[in-house]
């Protein structure tokens, strides 16, 4: 998507592993990609559902 400014996951590794970058400055969208598969494919997310999965995220360790 045009205007997206991809972040790194604070909760990635720096070895190279799991990676997730998210763009979440886009008006009604949350969009998530593999840091090592870039093209291979884009998550888009409502921000009301990407806060529902990060609320989750965090009360589930």
């Amino acid at each position: 998507m045009t205007g997206a400014q991809w972040r790194k996951s604070t909760k990635s590794g720096s070895n190279g592993g799991a990676c997730v970058e998210v763009a979440d400055n886009l008006p009604g969208a949350v969009l998530v990609r593999d840091t090592k598969d870039r093209d291979g494919g884009t998550l888009v997310f409502s921000p009301e559902a990407w806060r529902g999965f990060v609320a989750f995220a965090k009360t589930s360790r």
